[in-house]
């Protein structure tokens, strides 16, 4: 049967198999680069240096995304749910979403189809930040009830 225990050891398991995806994926881009750069010509005109400066950089954010939320995971497997350290970590993780959409947005100079990353990115920016208003306020609503007799 499926409860929470299981929910998390999953969701641990994904944010660990996208790390390691996110790794190949950066061992693999020069070879993607220049199968790209093969085939599209405005890709070719953009340059593969251009394009791996993009995904280097993109690679980053993303990384400081899955380390946060296997943070947040291991901090609720341990029965903190919902404390202030959460909160941080969910305003980082969209602060990452943010800088990753940045960056795609600025890459849209060269090759437009970066929009297409950067404008999902940012949306996802935006729901973090929310979620993370919404357990911000439950941390508060949780300290105001433990105060009081």
């Amino acid at each position: 049967m499926w409860n929470d225990s299981k929910s998390l050891v999953f969701s641990k398991v994904c944010v660990i198999l996208f790390m390691v995806i996110l790794l190949f994926c950066a061992i693999l881009a020069p070879g993607a680069v220049a199968h790209l750069t093969a085939i599209s010509l405005s890709a070719d005109m953009a340059g593969a240096s251009k394009f791996l400066l993009t995904i280097y950089s993109g690679c980053v954010p993303a990384a400081a995304i899955l380390a946060w939320l296997f943070v947040l995971l291991h901090r609720i497997g341990a029965g903190h749910v919902f404390v202030s350290e959460n909160t941080s970590c969910l305003r980082y993780i969209s602060w990452c979403c943010f800088v990753g959409a940045a960056i795609c947005l600025a890459s849209s100079m060269y090759y437009i189809p970066w929009v297409a990353v950067g404008v999902p990115a940012a949306f996802m920016g935006l729901i973090v930040r929310v979620v993370k208003n919404v357990v911000a306020k439950a941390v508060s609503l949780q300290d105001d009830a433990e105060f009081t007799i």
